[in-house]
C-alpha cells in the first residue's frame, strides 16, 4: 500500500482546515409526514445503490455522496462493492489522511478500467491544492484523463517496485463519501467553493437529504425494520425504537451506531434502560 495513504497522525490532521459537515436541523417539517419522509429517504438510498452499481460496471467515472455520519451511506457503497469484488482485487477504500504523493501512487495502482477508489471520510484531500487538481483531472468528463506529476522527485510503486511515470492515463472510477455539505459550502461562497463546484460538475452528486433530527429518527427506524437489529425479537426491537423516540434529545448522537449500542444493552436484559441513560445519554 502506498506510504502516506493511511497516515492518521494527529499533528498532520490538525493542520487540515475546518470544513462544513452536515448540520443537524432541530426544526422539523410539519407539512411532511413520517411516511413521506420515509419515502423520500428510501428513494435517495435506492438511487445511491443504483449509482454505486454504475461505478462498478464503469458507467460512472466519479460519484460524490454527501450525508451525515452514521446513517448508512458508507455501508450502502461497501455492500455493493463487496458483492461486485469480494476479494478486493479491483477496489480500495481509503480512510484518514492522504498526502498528494500518496494520492498519485494510489491513482497509478488503480488506474485501469474496472477499478474503483473510494475516499471515505478522507476530507483532507479537499484542502490541498495539488490533490484537488489531481482529482479534477481524474474525474473529468473528457475522453482522456491524464495525470501529471512533474515534481523533481521520483515516485515508486512499492507493491511492484516500478517507477511511476511522470504522466499516465487514468481509466478507473472515484467515489467520495463525505460528511461535507458541498451544496451549502458552494452556495455560501466558502473558499473551497470553486474547487468543490468543479468536482460536482465532473461527478454524479447525491445529497441524502438527512437534515433534521426527525429525518434521523425516521432513517434509524427504517434501517431497523430492514434488519439492523436482527439478533433481537420483535418486542426487543420495539423497546429500542421506543427508547430512541423518547430520549432522542438526550442521546449523545442519533445514528445507527447508537441503535446498535442500545440493541446490545437490550439484549443484555435486566434494567437496560438505566444503563442506556447513563452510557448513551448526556
Amino acid at each position: 500500500m502506498p506510504k502516506g495513504v493511511y497516515d492518521r497522525s494527529a499533528a498532520r490532521t490538525a493542520r487540515v482546515e475546518k470544513f462544513s459537515p452536515i448540520k443537524v436541523n432541530y426544526d422539523t417539517r410539519p407539512s411532511e409526514t413520517d411516511a413521506e419522509i420515509d419515502a423520500r429517504i428510501s428513494e435517495r438510498f435506492e438511487i445511491l445503490d443504483v449509482l454505486a452499481e454504475a461505478c462498478t460496471v464503469g458507467n460512472a467515472r466519479a460519484l460524490i455522496v454527501s450525508g451525515p455520519a452514521g446513517l448508512g451511506k458508507s455501508f450502502t457503497i461497501e455492500k455493493r462493492l463487496t458483492e461486485w469484488d469480494p476479494n478486493e482485487l479491483n477496489h480500495i477504500i481509503v480512510k484518514g489522511y492522504v498526502r498528494a504523493t500518496g494520492l498519485v501512487k494510489l491513482l497509478y495502482q488503480y488506474r485501469n478500467e474496472g477499478q474503483v477508489i473510494v475516499f471515505d471520510d478522507a476530507d483532507s484531500i479537499f484542502f490541498d491544492d495539488v490533490s484537488l487538481n489531481l482529482l479534477k483531472a481524474v474525474c473529468d468528463t473528457t475522453e482522456r484523463r491524464r495525470v501529471s506529476w512533474l515534481s523533481e522527485g521520483k515516485l515508486v510503486d512499492e507493491e511492484t517496485a516500478v517507477l511511476i511515470p511522470r504522466s499516465f492515463d487514468f481509466k478507473g472510477t472515484i467515489i467520495f463519501i463525505s460528511n461535507m455539505d458541498f451544496d451549502a459550502m458552494i452556495d455560501r461562497g466558502h473558499k473551497l467553493a470553486p474547487h468543490l463546484s468543479a468536482l460536482v460538475s465532473r461527478s454524479h452528486y447525491i445529497d441524502l437529504c438527512l437534515k433534521s433530527r426527525r429525518d434521523y429518527l425516521v432513517r434509524i427506524r427504517q434501517v431497523i425494520k430492514q434488519g439492523l437489529l436482527s439478533n433481537l425479537n420483535g418486542i426487543e426491537r420495539h423497546d429500542v425504537i421506543e427508547f430512541i423516540d423518547n430520549n432522542h434529545d438526550k442521546l449523545r448522537e442519533l445514528s445507527l451506531r447508537m441503535a446498535l449500542k442500545l440493541g446490545a444493552l437490550r439484549k443484555q436484559g435486566g434494567n437496560w434502560t438505566r444503563l442506556a441513560k447513563v452510557t448513551c445519554c448526556k
